[in-house]
């Protein structure tokens, strides 16, 4: 008998521990906070370019917007922070931007949004996943008086600060040569040169005489 017992002990240690690692506590004493969504795994480098400012020391800007009162709160994080606002706790997992040379452009955030329900005072999971500044309508945030959404994401890539893409572009565009070119290569019109001074026509040939031709002789007299 002893050895169903160990066994359904050892079950049970088990599921206390997944399930302690699903809570979070909360700030001053609340209850603690009981996932409803499953939690997403994030790698720590979600661009995976070699030389990107590590994720630790990103900082992003998250709103969070109180859909009953219209306001708007604005989180500056880092990776792994967590902060309150009334009873909302919002979580900051990751966030990332595409490249100076990539287009199109995006910036997304993994964030977590817990909500503390006013019927029992217990704090539950409502959101879990990416969400994006240039395609809003992929943050599906299923909460009636809360939601929230990326505003920017501060880190850089090799290379030193972000450099503004109409710079870039322009930069990247390929310049004319100041060489001619010949209709075949660029589209049928040359390239305009300086007009310089007009070739000198070639000199007339001198006029030739004409051969001089000696008279006809006198017929020859025969008497």
């Amino acid at each position: 008998m002893s050895h169903p017992i160990s066994t359904a002990l050892i079950a049970l240690l088990a599921a206390t521990a997944l399930t302690a690692c699903d809570r979070t506590p909360s700030k001053a004493g609340s209850a603690t906070v009981s996932t409803a969504a499953k939690s997403e795994r994030v790698p720590q480098e979600v661009g995976g370019i070699e030389g990107a400012t590590p994720m630790a020391e990103r900082v992003a800007v998250v709103g969070l917007l109180n859909k009953r009162n219209g306001l708007v709160r604005e989180l500056e994080m880092k990776p792994g922070t967590s902060m309150r606002v009334g009873r909302a706790i919002v979580r900051m997992r990751a966030c990332e931007m595409t490249a100076p040379w990539e287009d199109p452009p995006e910036t997304g955030a993994f964030v977590q949004l817990t909500v503390q329900d006013q019927r029992d005072d217990k704090w539950r999971r409502v959101f879990s996943g990416w969400i994006f500044r240039e395609r809003p309508d992929r943050n599906v945030i299923e909460h009636p008086i809360y939601d929230v959404f990326v505003k920017s994401c501060a880190m850089t890539y090799p290379g030193g600060e972000p450099v503004e893409r109409s710079a870039l572009k322009s930069a990247a565009a390929p310049k004319a040569s100041s060489a001619p070119q010949s209709p075949a290569t660029n589209g049928g019109e040359g390239t305009a040169t300086p007009a310089g001074p007009a070739p000198a026509a070639p000199a007339a040939p001198a006029p030739v005489a004409p051969p001089k031709v000696a008279p006809p002789s006198p017929p020859a007299n025969t008497e």
